[in-house]
């Protein structure tokens, strides 16, 4: 689901965002997160107003908001959990949201207590070893943030900051993402479908190589894509088996997967280099124009040339 789902929220006024700090002031995914929307809200002051509170403030009613349209618990992945009963009570208050979640540790805490299941979250790579006791399937992605109705995820550290420029695009557009960036010196906002480097690897390691060899393969065949069949023969596995791997692991088949890494790609050269839309789509093995295009657009919401006059305007 696309970040353009939450622009109906820029018809709000105030819009009512709740930034839970559950750890530390000065770690990078509480920083990268609230600096963009502190600068947001100064740039829009009648249109955004932030409630900021540690878990204890909120539940001793330190922000007493009603009707919080976006709300987030945030810690760095180091963060010890909160107790049960405070964090029981605090997602709570937080789920009152119309769109809500977590950043960095406050995306395991949520999935561990069984309210993401089946629900695609961005979980920081090096606590994938502590999901093993995720109840109810959340679908572990390997992307810097993601949004999935209305659960929001990010991965921390310095992708909160990219997490929070998209959420600013997307409720008040790219001027206003703009002028940020200026302000913070940031010259370039990866997105939502960016993966985290080692996220993969780190997941799976041995216990799926067959899994990470295919994904790898997928990676370096770009231009001239491989058939399931192709990677399934490759990696010495049956179609059927590499099929249910995609499916246990990724939430996906191998083509569809497949089809989104190049489109990812495909993205980051409309963003990045001067290559004209027909030689993108070349370069990320599309023949047909209309089908690149109708493919971007079903991932991303938008076409091909709308991208690239991102790039121009923004």
């Amino acid at each position: 689901m696309s970040f353009a789902n939450l622009s109906h929220l820029a018809q709000e006024q105030p819009l009512r965002v709740l930034l839970v700090n559950a750890g530390e002031a000065d770690t990078l995914a509480w920083a990268g997160l609230i600096q963009p929307l502190r600068l947001a809200a100064r740039i829009k002051p009648q249109h955004l107003v932030m409630d900021v509170c540690t878990p204890q403030q909120l539940l001793d009613g330190a922000a007493m908001g009603a009707g919080w349209h976006i709300a987030l618990l945030v810690a760095d992945e180091t963060q010890a959990p909160l107790p049960q009963q405070q964090l029981r009570a605090v997602i709570e208050r937080c789920r009152n949201a119309q769109f809500w979640g977590g950043v960095g540790a406050g995306v395991l805490w949520l999935a561990q207590a069984g309210l993401m299941g089946g629900v695609r979250i961005a979980l920081p790579w090096n606590l994938y070893g502590d999901a093993e006791d995720i109840d109810q399937g959340a679908i572990l992605v390997p992307n810097l943030f993601e949004i999935d109705g209305p659960h929001l995820s990010c991965c921390g550290g310095g992708a909160s900051a990219d997490f929070a420029l998209t959420l600013v695009e997307a409720l008040y557009g790219a001027n206003v993402q703009a002028e940020i960036k200026e302000a913070l010196c940031i010259d370039k906002v990866r997105g939502p479908e960016e993966r985290q480097r080692v996220a993969l690897q780190a997941r799976f390691g041995a216990l799926q190589p067959k899994l990470s060899e295919a994904v790898t393969l997928m990676e370096a065949n770009i231009e001239e894509p491989l058939s399931t069949d192709d990677i399934a023969g490759l990696v010495g596995l049956s179609r059927r088996q590499l099929e249910r791997l995609f499916k246990q692991y990724l939430g996906s088949l191998p083509s569809r997967y497949y089809l989104e890494l190049r489109l990812q790609r495909a993205r980051q050269l409309l963003l990045e280099t001067n290559h004209s839309i027909v030689q993108v789509g070349l370069m990320c093995g599309f023949s047909s124009g209309s089908h690149f295009s109708t493919a971007f657009g079903a991932l991303f919401g938008n076409t091909p040339r709308e991208e690239r006059q991102r790039k121009l305007t923004g």
